[in-house]
């Protein structure tokens, strides 16, 4: 278990690696998604890494850099960077699933998909997001009001994400028990449950802590954008 989770010291080079390898863009100091599933990167050293940045951004525009503050071209400016607590569980969570949850794994599943976490969380979600893993959600009169899945993905261990739930709906417990169902399937895999939350974000990692995440470590999504052609 150990070693597994110090691959989570960068998580997205793992995955890439690893699982996901089949959509990497490898450019050896560097990798990334290919954007139309998540815009995100890692390296593992600094070599090369300011030209792999700036032929990623040709055509990903808008992207993360995940793990330490990378070196980019003047071409690209920082938009922000995002500070995420990375949070683990390590046991399953016994609670009572009183919802029915339905996987998102149909053309119309997957657009409810991406509409409802666009509106709650823009800026994360790409099109073929939804084929990164398995992604569940609850619908309340045909309307799909709250979702969850799988993200990243290594040997040994699966992200929890998009954990998003319509404003009109907040506050009756669909998310915990989409994070519970979503949570208890990974580990039926016998794979460790991983996360990541803005540490501003404190209602949600209040939830994961009653839930049995702890946090393992700080870690920064450093948002590029590219401003000169």
């Amino acid at each position: 278990m150990t070693s597994d989770l110090q691959k989570l010291d960068n998580p997205v080079w793992h995955s890439l690696s690893e699982t996901h390898k089949v959509l990497s863009i490898d450019y050896g100091s560097a990798m990334f998604y290919d954007p139309s599933y998540c815009p995100f990167g890692a390296f593992t050293k600094e070599e090369g890494l300011i030209d792999a940045v700036d032929k990623y951004s040709t055509f990903a525009g808008d992207f993360f850099i995940v793990g330490k503050k990378p070196e980019f071209p003047q071409k690209l400016s920082l938009k922000k960077e995002l500070v995420c607590l990375q949070m683990v569980c390590e046991e399953r969570i016994d609670i009572c699933i009183s919802e029915s949850i339905i996987p998102l794994n149909s053309k119309t599943g997957a657009d409810a998909f991406f509409n409802l976490v666009n509106k709650v969380q823009p800026g994360y979600i790409r099109n073929n997001t939804i084929h990164l893993g398995d992604y569940f959600g609850i619908y309340k009169d045909e309307v799909l009001v709250a979702a969850t899945g799988e993200r990243m993905k290594m040997e040994g261990l699966t992200e929890v994400s998009a954990v998003v739930t319509h404003p009109d709906h907040t506050g009756k417990g669909f998310a915990k028990q989409l994070v519970a169902y979503t949570v208890n399937k990974i580990f039926r895999e016998n794979k460790i449950p991983f996360l990541h939350v803005a540490e501003s974000n404190v209602p949600a990692i209040t939830l994961y802590e009653k839930m049995g995440f702890g946090t393992r470590r700080k870690i920064s999504f450093w948002n590029l954008v590219r401003t000169v052609e």
